[in-house]
C-alpha cells in the first residue's frame, strides 16, 4: 500500500502538479499509513501562522518589489559608478554592488536579472568588456545578495529552522562581501587582459559624485537604517520590515514620484504577494511531511547511514557542500529551504555544526545552485532575457562559478567567517 501511494503521489508530481499539493498530499498520506491523525498537518499551519516573524516575508518582499519597478535602480547605479566607476574593473564592481542591493531585498535573483539586466549590459559592453563577461557576471550577480538582510531566504531559513533571524543577518555580512570582493578580484583581472578588450575608465568627478549622492541619498540610508534599527534596539525585526515597506512606499510614490498609487502599486502587490503565497503554502503543507519524517525518525536513519561513510565534521562537510550544490540546481532556493532543512539540522547537529554556520553554507550553497548548470534558475533566465542560448551562458559563467566554489570553501571550512559576531 505504501509503495503504491509513494509511486501515486510521484506520478502527480511528474504530470505538473503544484509542489504545495505534492507536499499536502504526501503529508496526509503519510500520517494515514501510519493511523496517525492528520489534524497534525493543520497544527503545524496554525504554529506556522502564530510566528511572530511571520509578517516580515510579504513585507521585505514588497519593499524590494518597489524599489526594482521604480527608477531606483537607475539612481543607485549612478551613485555606485560615480564612486567605484574610475577604478580598473570599476563597472563590474558597481554591476556586483547593485546587484547584490536589490537581490537583498527582493529575495529573487529572477526579479534583479530582469529589472538590472537591461541596464547594465550596455554599459559593460560600452566600457569595453566582452559579451561573454557580461552574460557570466550577470547572471552570477542576480543571486549576490541573499546572505545580506534582510533577504528573504534568510527569513525563511529561520522560521523554518528555529533560529534567531537577528543572529542570521549578521552571520551572512562577512561571507557576502567575501563573495563580492572575490568576484571584485575576477572582474579588475579581467578588465587589463589585453588592449583590445581593455574598458575605458571613467574620471573621477566630485560634482557628479555630490549629485549621485543627494539624489539617492534616501534610498542609500535603507540598509543603514535597516541595521541600525535591528542592532540597536530599537525595532524588533517585524517592526523594521513594517517600517521598510511604509517607507519605501512613500518614498517612491510621493517624494520621487517614480509610481503612480492607483495605477502601479495594485498590479505590484499582487505580483509580490503571488510570490510570498506560493512560499507559505508550500511552507505549510511542508512542515506536515516533515513532522512526519521526525516522528518516523528518518533523520536518524540517514545518520546512521551516513556514519558508515563519514567520520569526521570535515567530511559530512564536503558531502554536505556537493548534496546541496545538487539541491540547489534542481530545485529553487524557497522550495529547497522548506524540505532540506528539516533534514539536515540534526545530522548537522551530530557533527558538531554550529546551526548559524550550517544557515550560511546552506545559504551559500543555494547561492551558487543559481547558476550551476544544467538547470540552475539564474542561467536560464538570462538565457530569455538576453536571447541567447542557454549553452552560451553555460560557458559565460563558468568562471564565475569557480570563484564561487573556492569562495564556498572558506566560508564552510573557516566558521569565523559566520560566527564572529557571535563570539
Amino acid at each position: 500500500m505504501a509503495y503504491f501511494a509513494l509511486v501515486a503521489i510521484i506520478m502527480v508530481a511528474l504530470l505538473g502538479t503544484p509542489l504545495f499539493v505534492v507536499m499536502a498530499l504526501g503529508a496526509l498520506t503519510a500520517f494515514a499509513l501510519v493511523d496517525t491523525p492528520t489534524s497534525a498537518v493543520v497544527v503545524e499551519i496554525y504554529r506556522l501562522s502564530s510566528a511572530p516573524t511571520l509578517i516580515t516575508i510579504p513585507l521585505f518582499t514588497l519593499a524590494g518589489y518597489l524599489m526594482a519597478e521604480s527608477k531606483s535602480p537607475q539612481r543607485l547605479l549612478r551613485l555606485a559608478n560615480a564612486t567605484f566607476g574610475q577604478l580598473p574593473g570599476g563597472v563590474a564592481i558597481v554591476s556586483l554592488v547593485i546587484c547584490a542591493f536589490f537581490t537583498a531585498f527582493t529575495g529573487a535573483s529572477g526579479v534583479t536579472i530582469i529589472a538590472l539586466g537591461g541596464l547594465l549590459y550596455p554599459i559593460l559592453i560600452s566600457e569595453g568588456y566582452t559579451k561573454k563577461f557580461s552574460y557570466g557576471l550577470i547572471t552570477t550577480s542576480g543571486s549576490l545578495g541573499l546572505l545580506f538582510p534582510p533577504s528573504l531566504p534568510i527569513i525563511l531559513y529561520g522560521l523554518v529552522a528555529k533560529v534567531d533571524i537577528d543572529q542570521l543577518f549578521l552571520a551572512g555580512i562577512i561571507p557576502g562581501i567575501l563573495l563580492i570582493l572575490i568576484l571584485s578580484a575576477w572582474s579588475i583581472f579581467s578588465s587589463g587582459k589585453g588592449k583590445r578588450d581593455r574598458p575605458v575608465r571613467s574620471k573621477f568627478s566630485a560634482t557628479e559624485w555630490w549629485a549621485a549622492f543627494k539624489g539617492s541619498l534616501p534610498e542609500t540610508l535603507l540598509p543603514v537604517g535597516v541595521l541600525v534599527g535591528i542592532y540597536g534596539g530599537f525595532t524588533t525585526v517585524s517592526e523594521t520590515a513594517a517600517l521598510t515597506a511604509a517607507y519605501i512606499l512613500v518614498l517612491e510614490t510621493v517624494y520621487y514620484r517614480d509610481l503612480n498609487f492607483k495605477k502601479d502599486i495594485p498590479k505590484i502587490i499582487m505580483d509580490s504577494m503571488s510570490l510570498v503565497g506560493g512560499i507559505l503554502l508550500i511552507l505549510c503543507c511542508a512542515l506536515g511531511l516533515t513532522n512526519y519524517l521526525v516522528d518516523e525518525e528518518i533523520p536518524l536513519k540517514i545518520l546512521d547511514w551516513m556514519r558508515e561513510f563519514l567520520d569526521n565534521k570535515y567530511s559530512f562537510l564536503l558531502f554536505l557542500n556537493l548534496f546541496l550544490l545538487v539541491v540547489g540546481s534542481l530545485m529553487d532556493i524557497f522550495s529547497a529551504i522548506i524540505v532540506v532543512v528539516p533534514l539536515i539540522i540534526p545530522i548537522a547537529a551530530e557533527f558538531d555544526i554550529h546551526p548559524v554556520h550550517l544557515a550560511i553554507i546552506f545559504l551559500t550553497n543555494l547561492e551558487i545552485g543559481y547558476i550551476t548548470p544544467p538547470v540552475g534558475i539564474n542561467l536560464f533566465i538570462s538565457s530569455f532575457r538576453f536571447g541567447r542560448p542557454i549553452t552560451e551562458l553555460y560557458r559565460a559563467s563558468f568562471p564565475f562559478l569557480l570563484l564561487m566554489l573556492f569562495a564556498l570553501l572558506l566560508i564552510t571550512y573557516l566558521p569565523i567567517l559566520s560566527l564572529v559576531w557571535l563570539e
